[in-house]
């Protein structure tokens, strides 16, 4: 069976609590409300991290289009996911480009020669798990080492939306009325509106601010003018990568962030379709890369499998991969329409400020769902030591400088954990202190 050649299912087979597998699909109408409804789970994060690096949303969403597609066609159609922009590029490429977390990043293609860089260490490491199997991958990054690197990106980034995102103290507000808007969503509504959670709560906290500041003038008004210019269709603003060296050594090794998180949603859908995906471990990290070497030429963000697609997966148990090549069409066209963009700018500031700590605060708990999902022992002072100092390394955003070159918290928090679980496991017996559930 070719990758496009999906066995077409009747919806009766959902209703009777069956599921619908990678290599088959629902009937088209159906195929396109489901990825529908993948750009939405995927839309929030990967507009909201360019806009903390200062890239253009347009672009990102295109890219996560063409990422899709590549990650698609490399993985052989038999692998769902969604690749989306990835947080754990936005500390790195602040630090790089001294960005200052409002307008254009006028030094993106510093940035995006680093993002380049990290994506060809990215297919690198896929090409050896390719050789040589998944073993080694799963001996370096154990569960422990994940749910810490993947906790330390959320905690890392926890002071931007803080001390960046709310000049006076009605924005500090409007950041609060924000996450309850969200949490309320996420714990009061049910359905679709509830997997909309982060949509539907800055949408709500978008119109609170817009009564309040359009219509009672507390604070600095919504501008539109913007929207109204913007034409309906039209190319994005391409940005060509300029490769600097140190940036190139700051951002590198977030690939190492990437293969944890790809490592770990590639075992989530194993867990839910029942087929193990470790065969084709190595082409989805080389997919990832390809596709993040691709989004940076192009001026777009490094690209992630997303949780939020997965999570989508799982609510609706249907795994095809075809939905996916739909949702991947639908960020395509999106991406070419400046219109689009300029609703997202028109976003207020606090209120991406607010849906910023809701989810940095979800990718800090992500990753001690990690840790709970393969039971960690913390009796276990290896275990113990390894996530205590990872979290503080990266929380506290310690750096190390090697001559010219810095090695922020997101990076010795990473290699810290590698490096320290490896030097406390020398001369001891495995004893499943990180057992799989």
């Amino acid at each position: 069976m070719g990758m496009f050649d999906w066995t077409e299912r009747s919806p009766e087979v959902l209703r009777q609590g069956g599921v619908i597998t990678p290599d088959e699909r629902l009937p088209w109408p159906q195929t396109a409300a489901m990825g529908v409804q993948h750009v939405i789970a995927m839309f929030g994060a990967t507009v909201l991290a360019p806009i903390l690096m200062g890239f253009d949303p347009n672009i990102a969403i295109l890219m996560s289009g063409v990422g899709t597609l590549i990650f698609f066609l490399v993985t052989g159609g038999k692998v769902p996911s969604y690749l989306g922009s990835s947080f754990a590029f936005i500390g790195v490429v602040i630090a790089a480009t001294a960005y200052a977390g409002k307008g254009p990043n006028v030094n993106i293609a510093v940035a995006l020669g680093g993002i380049i860089a990290c994506g060809v260490v990215y297919i690198a490491i896929g090409a050896v798990v390719q050789a040589l199997g998944t073993a080694w991958i799963e001996k370096v990054m154990p569960p422990v080492v994940t749910g810490a690197v993947v906790a330390v990106i959320g905690l890392n980034l926890a002071g931007i939306p803080i001390k960046n995102m709310a000049a006076s103290n009605f924005d500090s507000w409007m950041q609060a009325v924000t996450f309850v808007s969200v949490a309320v969503v996420a714990v009061f509504t049910r359905g679709m509106v509830q997997r909309l959670l982060i949509l539907v709560g800055l949408i709500a906290a978008t119109l609170i601010y817009a009564v309040l500041t359009n219509g009672m003038d507390l604070g600095k008004p919504i501008d539109l003018s913007g929207i109204a210019a913007a034409a309906w269709v039209g190319a994005p603003a391409f940005t060509a990568p300029v490769f600097d060296g140190s940036a190139m050594l700051l951002i590198a090794p977030v690939a190492i962030i990437l293969v944890a998180e790809n490592l770990g949603h590639l075992k989530a859908v194993t867990a839910m379709t029942g087929r193990n995906l470790d065969q084709y471990m190595g082409r989805a990290f080389i997919g990832d890369g390809i596709a993040t070497v691709v989004s940076g030429a192009a001026g777009g963000t490094g690209v992630t499998t997303y949780a939020e697609n997965i999570g989508v997966m799982a609510a609706t148990k249907i795994y095809s991969t075809a939905v996916f090549v739909v949702a991947a069409v639908i960020a395509l066209l999106l991406g070419f329409s400046p219109k689009f963009g300029a609703v997202i700018q028109a976003i207020p500031l606090p209120v991406m400020g607010g849906v910023s700590i809701v989810v940095f605060g979800l990718i800090a708990v992500a990753g001690a769902k990690i840790w709970v999902d393969n039971r960690v022992d913390f009796s276990d002072n290896r275990n113990l030591l390894v996530a205590a100092i990872t979290l503080v390394l990266g929380t506290g955003d310690f750096t190390l400088k090697f001559g010219g070159f810095a090695l922020g918290g997101i990076g010795t928090a990473t290699f810290g954990a590698i490096l320290l679980y490896a030097l406390l496991s020398r001369g001891r017996a495995p004893q499943g202190a990180t057992r799989a559930s």
